[in-house]
């Protein structure tokens, strides 16, 4: 495709983000503001617990503190510049800054999928092969693993990133989300997007690959949890899976149903609001359902919160 007749084409764009009432995007702007700050407290918590609490440097933990990165960067992607057009009204941003949205954007969706997989497999050693476990998720074992995902996550969201830096947009510079992501720029582009439409769609295979092996760890899991004779057995092992499955459900739900549903469904006020689910309510969850009915994460807290008071005291 040729370049764009008046050399337009990778100056700035339009972030459309929700058309309502001044009224209306005040309340969606202390809405947001309220979910980020619980989101970033929440999440932040968890980092500063499994950094400085030694009963929480085992392999669930370490992929939790993980994970919360990948909460804490994705929702600072995308809401700080929500905020600037809620209390402005300038919807304009720069092609730099969009192609950085997207990085992180694909960076933190990636990162996430590799997280739950992880974590899935950890559950699926602790309970079907729990004599091994600590054979098999030895320290240096699951910092490579976490390490390798991260690498793998960025190469491809670079990939990605450099596929679209290459695209035009001579007919339309109006992005129909509150941030940059690839659906929205690759549907204003006036290029040929065959190749990044089959990487894409490698991509999403590869993410469908993990959600496959979460669920087969998780009918391993269910099948040895089964075969626990003693209920309080099994209530225990189940315990240990739930908030990791209940985060598996928030993460792929409105994710599938984003990228999935077909063309007539097409809405953009509804994909902009599960977009919203996806990037901005589902990282302020993970460490709620973390936390909520977790009593080591509880004890980390007394523990850490403690021992600052008493360093206050005798200071």
């Amino acid at each position: 495709m040729n370049d764009c007749p008046n050399g337009s084409s990778k100056q700035e764009f339009l972030i459309v983000a929700f058309s309502m009432s001044s009224l209306g995007q005040l309340q969606l702007f202390f809405v947001i503001l309220i979910i980020y700050f619980i989101t970033m407290l929440g999440n932040l918590t968890i980092i500063l617990l499994v950094c400085l609490v030694p009963k929480l440097h085992t392999p669930m933990y370490f992929f939790l503190g993980n994970l919360a990165v990948v909460d804490v960067t994705s929702i600072s992607t995308s809401v700080p510049k929500l905020f600037f057009i809620t209390l402005t009204q300038d919807h304009r941003i720069s092609f730099g800054s969009c192609m950085t949205q997207l990085f992180f954007y694909i960076l933190c969706g990636d990162g996430e999928v590799f997280m739950l997989t992880l974590m899935a497999y950890d559950r699926y050693v602790a309970i079907c092969k729990p004599l091994q476990y600590y054979m098999i998720m030895r320290k240096n074992v699951y910092i490579v693993m976490a390490a390798s995902s991260w690498l793998l996550s960025a190469l491809n969201s670079l990939l990605h990133t450099l596929l679209t830096v290459f695209l035009q947009f001579c007919s339309s510079h109006d992005i129909n989300n509150f941030f940059c992501d690839l659906n929205s720029l690759t549907a204003i582009t006036t290029t040929d997007i065959h190749s990044l439409k089959a990487f894409m769609l490698f991509e999403l295979s590869g993410n469908i690959a993990q959600c496959v092996i979460i669920i087969v760890s998780y009918i391993f899991i269910f099948s040895a949890i089964l075969k626990i004779r003693s209920s309080a057995g099994r209530m225990k092992a189940f315990s240990s899976c739930t908030s990791h499955i209940i985060t598996v459900i928030l993460f792929y739900g409105p994710s599938m149903f984003l990228y999935l549903k077909s063309d007539s469904e097409n809405s953009k006020d509804q994909d902009m609001l599960l977009s919203m689910l996806y990037v901005v309510v589902v990282p302020m969850l993970n460490p709620l359902v973390y936390s909520l009915r977790n009593k080591e994460v509880w004890g980390a807290i007394v523990m850490l919160a403690n021992k600052k008071m008493f360093t206050f005291i005798k200071g």
